[in-house]
């Protein structure tokens, strides 16, 4: 049995003027274990639900922050 889409055709160009750039890209999550205090736990789930977004998310935002702080301050050599 034969779907409308075995009657799609390539064009030769499409315009992707207005498209928009990682649009459909996710980046790759790893599971991990990591054991941390409670407190910090605490501290990150209730700025979490008061931001309304997930606890990892708002960690995984502070690791990245951190982070680009770290390098920003190596290339001016703090």
């Amino acid at each position: 049995m034969k779907s409308n889409n075995d009657k799609f055709i390539l064009k030769d160009e499409y315009d992707f003027s207005e498209g928009i750039r990682g649009r459909f890209y996710s980046p790759t999550k790893k599971s991990i274990t990591i054991r941390l205090d409670d407190d910090v736990i605490l501290k990150y789930k209730k700025k979490a639900s008061e931001q309304k977004i997930g606890y990892q998310t708002l960690m995984n935002s502070a690791l990245r922050e951190h982070i680009e702080t770290y390098r920003a301050s190596k290339k001016t050599g703090d």
